[in-house]
């Protein structure tokens, strides 16, 4: 398997993922077409290249970089938006899984007074540690999204800001509010880790090639300190509630597989903290009793918002009933 070349003062990690020979990674689409670059864009791996200038910089000066900051990028492609980060970041650490984008950024800042700023990482994103870092800037494949906004989110040290490209659909989901069509899971799990805002919407032909969809950026800023809860709990009571978003949760949590969790978790809180099961106990109707005391039996999950759902979990953890 051949290797991307490496130059002096410029650090190429191989981490994670292998990538195969002939198209430079396993599951590339045949060179039938070649680009302006002699490339052609693999779009399984969602690569679909911002080719519009006034789009990159406005990125990069939503990102507020400073000289001292280091800069993670995930799929940088070519370069478009790299070149603009190393003219004003300490260092830019590429996240790139494809060896033949790497080869291409290795040509395209060689001999470069960048060339030292630029540390390249090879393999899969989501399977390898994330360095330390002040600002994420990056044009995401659309098909990592929702994995790596949340492991983004839970790495630390903390983060200053991400500014990110995303599928419009996705994006709207990020920044939406309670009684909003989009409001999901996602966007409570999200806005209990970090203030989401929307930057702009971006068209498909700014991108090399199209893409199917309409695309959107959002800036990401992580709350410091975190709400101080178990977030698998959390996320837990989340799927429940959001399982049929439009019932009221008195429907959401009457589910038999719900009712039997519940139980086994509660019972197991029970040996922990070596507490007696109640004879008479009842979980179906211990979970009513909570629902309808905290007035949580009639609402709805796509009307609640954070306070709502972090109000719920305290009243079932105060019963010794756990969702995980």
């Amino acid at each position: 398997m051949p290797k991307a070349p490496v130059q002096k003062k410029c650090r190429v990690h191989k981490e994670v993922s292998k990538v195969s020979t002939k198209a430079g990674v396993k599951g590339a689409k045949p060179a039938s077409k070649a680009t302006a670059q002699g490339l052609v864009f693999n779009t399984d791996l969602g690569q679909h290249i911002l080719k519009n200038p006034l789009i990159i910089n406005s990125m990069v000066e939503k990102a507020a970089l400073k000289s001292t900051d280091v800069v993670l990028e995930v799929g940088p492609g070519t370069g478009n938006m790299t070149a603009k980060l190393l003219e004003q970041a300490k260092r830019v650490i590429a996240c790139e899984v494809d060896a033949r984008m790497v080869a291409e950024l290795h040509k395209r800042f060689l001999n470069t007074p960048y060339h030292s700023k630029l540390d390249i990482r090879i393999g899969d994103v989501l399977k390898a540690d994330l360095p330390t870092f002040d600002i994420c800037v990056a044009n995401l494949p659309y098909q990592i999204s929702s994995p790596f906004v949340f492991k983004l989110l839970l790495h630390r040290p903390i983060f200053k800001c991400a500014i990110l490209m995303f599928q419009q659909e996705f994006a709207q989901r990020l920044v939406a509010r309670p009684g909003d069509k989009l409001y999901c899971r996602l966007t409570v799990n999200t806005q209990l880790l970090a203030k989401v805002d929307h930057i702009m919407k971006v068209g498909k032909n700014n991108f090399r090639p199209p893409p199917k969809v309409e695309s959107s950026v959002v800036r990401i800023e992580p709350k410091n300190p975190v709400p101080k809860i178990n977030f698998s709990e959390w996320d837990g009571l989340l799927r429940i509630a959001f399982v049929r978003k439009n019932k009221t949760l008195a429907s959401a949590f009457k589910q038999t597989s719900v009712i039997q969790t519940l139980e086994k978790n509660y019972k197991t809180w029970c040996s922990v903290h070596e507490k007696k099961i109640p004879e008479d106990f009842d979980i179906k109707t211990k979970v009513e009793d909570i629902l309808v005391d905290g007035e949580f039996d009639k609402k709805r999950a796509r009307q609640m918002d954070q306070d709502d759902f972090l109000a719920l979990l305290h009243a079932f953890n105060k019963e010794g009933i756990h969702f995980v």
